[in-house]
């Protein structure tokens, strides 16, 4: 696509370059970031700059929607037929049997073969991945607090380099506990596999290449452990899968419900409210269950996704640090909803070995040591800037009592409770480092860090303007991005243009997270 869209965007295109193409354009986006759908809007606009006819308006999902991506994609996805029938194009037919991805053997004889190992699975034979061993596992927040928040140290045996506002992605794994839940829901109803079952899996179309995951033979048990997500949330296509040969009238009934656009509150009271998981849709819907074969189970989980984390430390220190949230909060379901990477984290033990890429960020630093960093990360948010910090003093060693032009905004809800990294502030002050540290719930007045910054609307304006700061922001995409910006168009004497020709010039960049 990168090749595609560089072509695309070539200035010697005449206009009518693309007159004779008809398109259909969905962008599936989240409207908690700044570029909402993007890619999608400035395809679309070159598309037709170039000629193009647009078959349909172009549908702009958001994940944030009540109803989810389907919101947009439902309506949009039947506006598409009703289109293309109209113009003889194709016709749409019900489909009773499954169009699946991928032709699946079940191996008889797998003595012989090659297996994938877990240790490959939790990468992918990415080249880039390290080894990492954990030598710390600290909470970092009082045990009366009601959000768990950990520390975690690693160590690596071969030499690992990375700049501040570098990631480290990881892929976890499924718990014990799912997994077994799971084959017992297989053994339950009598289905033919169990997790000693071998499996191959090849491409039926071309332009559909095997992930690499799954490039060899595999076990059942490590499709369960390392690469099904267990509790992901269960898009339209997997009640449409468990549909197929549902022989009970009533459960059928409902999952076809589920993939329409009429369905989409039932979907919302059922699934996105209570945050029901697919394994757990497998234990309510049992006979459309019953009837679930590998090729289908293959088509109807999604992969494990993998997740990235600020690195908190910098390689000087010959320890990869993380700054971890503990995802668990309770719905209407009896079983509290657990984070899958972040509970996976939690439970490692001290020398536990794991796989990780490190990712390049997508902050960027100046290279000019002396231009002032002006950062605001409330909550784990503080993450990035640890190594920022960290990098810039060890920068300017042998100058103590040099000015490091470090300013940073930290925020969270109690002294006592959740000040991840205070000894390392109070540190941070003798070296000079200006800290404004906002204490929502320690008064009667919430504080948050753009009311601090409000308060030092003259300190940071001479930076701003005269010394040309950066900002970086890193955090929630909550309403603390929005509500920073708008305090420091207000240290700007409300210029907005100033701070958008900011962000277009990467002075203000924005690192957040939902």
């Amino acid at each position: 696509m990168k090749k595609t869209w560089k072509f695309l965007l070539r200035k010697s295109l005449p206009t009518e370059s693309l007159q004779g193409l008809t398109f259909a354009l969905l962008g599936l986006g989240d409207s908690s970031y700044v570029k909402f759908n993007f890619a999608a809007k400035k395809l679309n606009k070159r598309l037709l700059q170039l000629g193009a006819k647009a078959l349909i308006p172009i549908g702009l999902c958001d994940d944030q929607h009540d109803h989810g991506p389907s919101a947009v994609s439902l309506p949009w996805i039947t506006n598409l037929w009703m289109e293309l029938e109209k113009l003889h194009f194709l016709k749409r037919k019900q489909i009773n049997d499954p169009i699946c991805k991928w032709q699946l053997k079940i191996l008889e004889n797998p003595a012989e073969i090659n297996l994938v190992n877990a240790e490959i699975l939790r990468w992918s034979n990415e080249e880039e991945s390290q080894i990492f061993t954990l030598t710390t596992n600290l909470r970092t927040t009082s045990e009366d607090h009601f959000q768990d928040v950990r520390l975690l140290s690693f160590t690596y045996s071969k030499d690992v380099n990375w700049q501040p506002g570098d990631v480290l992605q990881l892929r976890p794994c499924n718990s014990d506990a799912n997994v077994s839940a799971f084959f017992e829901l297989i053994k339950e109803h009598n289905i033919n596999f169990n997790a000693n079952t071998i499996i191959e899996l090849n491409t039926i179309y071309e332009d559909m290449p095997l992930p690499e995951i799954y490039a060899q033979p595999i076990s059942v048990g490590m499709l369960a452990k390392y690469v099904w997500d267990l509790t992901a949330k269960p898009r339209p296509r997997a009640f449409e899968l468990l549909a197929l040969n549902c022989e009970d009238e009533l459960e059928k009934e409902k999952l076809a419900e589920f993939t329409t656009a009429e369905g989409l509150d039932s979907v919302i009271s059922y699934i996105n409210r209570p945050r029901r998981t697919i394994l757990e849709v497998l234990q309510d819907f049992r006979h459309a269950t019953s009837k679930l074969t590998l090729p289908i189970l293959c088509e109807l989980f999604g992969t494990i996704q993998t997740r990235s984390f600020s690195i908190a430390s910098i390689p000087e220190e010959k320890k990869l640090d993380i700054l971890v949230a503990i995802v668990e909060y309770k719905t209407i379901l009896s079983t509290p909803r657990l984070g899958l990477c972040s509970n996976w984290l939690k439970a490692l033990a001290v020398d536990s070995k794991i796989v990780g890429t490190i990712k390049s960020g997508t902050m960027s630093l100046p290279k000019n040591k002396h231009t002032p960093i002006l950062m605001v990360g409330p909550g784990t948010g503080i993450a990035p800037f640890r190594s920022v910090i960290q990098s810039r003093l060890i920068a300017l060693k042998e100058y103590s009592t040099l000015d490091p032009k470090l300013v940073v905004f930290f925020g969270c809800r109690n002294k006592s409770k959740d000040f991840h990294f205070s000894t390392e502030f109070e540190n941070w002050l003798t070296r000079m480092v200006k800290v404004f540290v906002a204490f929502s719930r320690d008064q009667e007045e919430k504080v948050y860090v753009q009311h601090l910054i409000k308060q030092q609307k003259s300190y940071l304006k001479e930076l701003i303007l005269n010394e040309e700061a950066i900002i970086l922001v890193a955090g929630s995409s909550n309403n603390m991005p929005k509500a920073v910006k708008e305090a420091f168009t207000f240290v700007l004497d409300e210029n907005s243009e100033y701070i958008e020709q900011m962000i277009k010039n990467r002075r203000y960049q924005e690192e957040t997270w939902s």
